[in-house]
């Protein structure tokens, strides 16, 4: 008995090895599985950067057409564009707006590569609102806002874009447009109504007369209020109607670098907006990276069209996401 039972103790004790090695065998297996983790191929996104051209334009004033530091930002816009190595086309022409006033637009356009037949459309509004409307207290409602957010979020990622552009090329050429006039639309204090489309002046103009005759792009990204905190990107109706294959690459690859934080698989609302002119007139089929809430009553953030979007409102980490998002797509084509 003593025998026996000394040989099923080391039976015991050499399948207790033989289990321990083929645990450690499976272990060391799982640590060595390529898990498919995404690489990034774009170059990296310089978020203090793109901060930096948001707050250049911002301590010019309110970028109203018309106004002294609507003239300056524009003219500081086709230098650093020039700068970059873009060949830069302006477009200025006369409207005459709702309430019968003329105004000048200036649209404002940077071609990277223009010998390449591919290309891709990257746009953003430049002015400012004439009008904070949505502002709480209705003595100020009539001064204009600072648009820090609203305007100059979008032109500033797309600059920190265009900066790298030269600097690593890619396979396709992009066109980068700053549209004025895009925010002055009629105020909501005004009670008589005129009928129109008041908004998004600029990039109608462009879709029906653009800067290069017959212009197509393959799609078009447009940045809109793209660099407050807990920023919340949804699916945008017009985006979805008009081009849900570039709406879902764009998100899908947000959610391969770990942004699904930001750009939420969720619907939002039909936003007029300059995207919505551009796909009209079928000049690029195009979406709109837009912060969009559901908690709030104008769908919007809370310092939309007020006294409040401001560079408080500016977050890097906001602008990182979606400037290395859109970088990340345009450095996947071929």
């Amino acid at each position: 008995m003593q025998r026996a039972g000394s040989l099923f103790l080391l039976i015991l004790l050499l399948t207790g090895v033989l289990f321990s090695l083929s645990c450690n065998s499976c272990q060391s297996n799982k640590n060595t599985i390529v898990t498919g983790v995404y690489r990034q191929i774009s170059p990296e996104f310089n978020a203090d950067s793109a901060y930096a051209f948001v707050e250049k334009q911002v301590n010019l004033g309110p970028r109203i057409p018309g106004s002294d530091a609507h003239k300056a930002c524009g003219d500081y816009l086709v230098a650093k564009l020039t700068g970059f190595g873009a060949l830069v086309t302006e477009q200025k022409a006369d409207i005459t707006h709702y309430d019968g006033k003329n105004l000048s637009i200036r649209n404002i356009i940077g071609s990277f590569y223009p010998e390449k037949e591919k290309r891709i459309l990257l746009y953003a509004h430049w002015d400012t609102r004439p009008f904070a409307d949505e502002e709480p207290d209705p003595g100020r409602q009539q001064q204009p806002i600072a648009g820090a957010d609203d305007g100059a979020s979008g032109v500033g990622t797309l600059l920190e874009i265009a900066r790298n552009l030269p600097q690593y090329p890619l396979e396709v050429g992009v066109d980068i447009i700053f549209f004025d006039l895009e925010d002055w639309g009629q105020p909501s204090f005004e009670t008589d109504w005129v009928q129109g489309e008041w908004w998004c002046l600029g990039s109608q103009y462009w879709s029906e007369q653009p800067h290069v005759e017959n212009y197509k792009a393959d799609y078009g990204i447009l940045l809109d209020m793209v660099g407050a905190a807990n920023a919340s990107f949804l699916k945008e109706g017009y985006s979805t109607q008009y081009a849900s294959n570039i709406l879902e690459k764009v998100w899908n690859t947000a959610v391969k670098l770990g942004y699904g934080n930001y750009f939420l698989s969720k619907s939002g609302g039909y936003i007029t907006d300059d995207h919505l002119p551009v796909n009209k007139h079928h000049r690029a089929p195009s979406i709109n990276i837009i912060n969009l809430k559901t908690d709030t009553q104008t769908g919007f953030a809370p310092h939309w069209h007020t006294h409040r979007d401001d560079m408080r409102n500016i977050d890097r980490s906001t602008l990182r996401v979606v400037g290395q998002t859109v970088m990340e797509v345009i450095y996947s084509e071929k």
